[in-house]
């Protein structure tokens, strides 16, 4: 019987033998394709709030490999046109790249097709990293983008800061040198313009791209270094970052039983302003009563408003109190929630000059 079925076998014709060759190798392709359609099926999303609900829930299921498919999808749908209210996003791709930096290259050349406008994205994401070869993975980035070769100079040569080089707060003026000037009648030259926490909102939702990337608490330890300025009575900037930090530290913790236990270990031995707040953001957590600080921080917006800070009680100052990138209107578009839920609020931009000519509004 075997010499029987041999002996058919060579009768056949040579184009079928290579029909059946061809028909075996279309389905092993076809085997191999079905293995990769659940993953791109993965990322394909109705909405932006759709994917930003992924990217929230990312850090309990990690998927790198889909992780190019959202930010494409997300450039496509313009969630990246306001860098001001994109903060998320690259510290989303920063904690991807950062922790899985074997695969970094790979992730970042499936996203390097995003459009001129949104590469900026990407290259933060690279630059805020922190992976061992950041600079090299941005050189090369760099020949694959060449219009956005300025940009990337500028953060290879230290002219833009990584994330973990940018200051709370703007360097000022010391008080000699102020008296120098007082006494000289010189005016002592301002320090020049720098990417700081206090003059960049947008930071805190990076901090929480990072988390909802890594679930890891080296980034809300920061954001907790902010509570400091939760209490602050003589800057609007430090108040809202403040009392941002704050809101959006407990309505997540009240979401997330693990970021709520790392809150209660890490909260002991802080300074006495962070320990303080970090109580108050425990408790509404465990209470979920987070409504609560979102009423104290606009009421103590509104005092500030109508009575200037502390240390010049004076509704004249809001009218000389230069640019700032903060309005009343960030804090009420954070504490709605939407940070919390992975929706970046609209800060800065326009809204900031609107609430500096309101603030200075008489009553």
């Amino acid at each position: 019987m075997a010499k029987l079925k041999l002996t058919q076998a060579k009768q056949r014709w040579p184009g079928e033998l290579y029909r059946e060759g061809s028909m075996r190798r279309l389905l092993a392709a076809i085997f191999i394709m079905a293995s990769i359609v659940p993953a791109v099926a993965a990322t394909s999303f109705a909405s932006t709030e759709e994917a930003l609900r992924w990217i929230n829930d990312y850090r309990t299921q990690p998927k790198p490999n889909d992780v190019p498919g959202v930010i494409l999808f997300l450039g496509r749908q313009g969630a990246f046109r306001e860098p001001e209210s994109a903060g998320i996003y690259p510290g989303f791709i920063a904690g991807v790249l950062g922790s899985n930096s074997t695969q970094a290259r790979s992730l970042v050349s499936r996203m390097a097709s995003l459009s001129f406008a949104d590469q900026w994205v990407l290259i933060k994401g690279v630059a805020y990293s922190g992976t061992p070869n950041w600079k090299e993975t941005l050189r090369w980035l760099a020949t694959r983008l060449p219009d956005r070769k300025v940009m990337i100079e500028h953060y290879l040569s230290g002219n833009l800061p990584t994330l973990n080089q940018i200051a709370l707060e703007r360097t000022r003026l010391t008080t000699m040198q102020k008296v120098k000037s007082a006494i000289t009648f010189s005016k002592e030259k301002a320090p020049p313009p720098e990417t700081t926490f206090e003059s960049n909102p947008e930071l805190i939702d990076t901090l929480w791209g990072i988390y909802f990337a890594t679930g890891g608490y080296s980034r809300v330890e920061r954001l907790a270094w902010l509570l400091s300025w939760a209490h602050d009575r003589d800057s609007v900037e430090k108040l809202t970052i403040g009392s941002m930090a704050k809101y959006t530290l407990a309505n997540n913790a009240s979401r997330d039983a693990k970021l709520l236990t790392l809150l209660k270990r890490k909260g002991v031995n802080q300074p006495k302003q962070i320990e303080t707040a970090l109580k108050e953001v425990i408790e509404a957590a465990e209470n979920s009563d987070t409504g609560r600080l979102r009423k104290e921080a606009l009421a103590a917006l509104e005092e500030l408003k109508k009575k200037g800070p502390e240390y010049k009680r004076n509704i004249a100052w809001w009218g000389t109190a230069g640019e700032t990138a903060i309005s009343a209107g960030c804090l009420a578009a954070a504490v709605t929630g939407q940070v919390a839920m992975g929706l970046p609020c609209v800060l800065g931009g326009a809204l900031s000059s609107a609430a500096l000519k309101h603030l200075a509004a008489p009553e």
